[in-house]
């Protein structure tokens, strides 16, 4: 058995976000960025975190980054995840399988639905920029 696993975030446990400090306590190595295949879905939930979830039709590839995490350490970080998120296999463009965070169906629900940014810290940015526009016009 591997000492380490590859895991894809889609999320605040991205680099500079803020459950990064989370994924590095627990070891984390970034490897690289990457994207899902054109099958996923992505909400905000609460604007605090993301969901996503695997559909089989209007989806979208989404935005994420792989790392590389001591198995010693995954069930220490999965456990300081928002309620509702899991972990599952996630498929990349390149066809790729790798373990990710995904949401379960009830997280999701009545949340804002942010597939068209294809990713967290896209929609992140687009929230800065309208605070800052709007601070502007005060």
């Amino acid at each position: 058995m591997s000492e380490t696993t590859l895991l894809a975030v889609n999320g605040t446990l991205m680099r500079g976000l803020k459950l990064n400090p989370n994924m590095l306590a627990a070891g984390g190595r970034f490897v690289r960025e990457d994207q899902t295949d054109a099958y996923y879905r992505i909400w905000s939930v609460n604007d605090d975190h993301p969901g996503m979830m695997r559909v089989g039709e209007g989806g979208t590839s989404v935005a994420l980054e792989i790392w590389e995490l001591p198995m010693a350490s995954f069930a220490s970080l999965l456990l300081s995840e928002p309620a509702g998120l899991c972990i599952g296999k996630l498929q990349l463009r390149d066809g790729q399988q790798v373990l990710g965070v995904l949401a379960e169906p009830w997280r999701v629900e009545g949340q804002t639905e942010i597939t068209r940014f294809g990713g967290w810290r896209a929609y992140v940015d687009q929230l800065s920029r309208a605070s800052t526009e709007a601070t502007f016009r005060i």
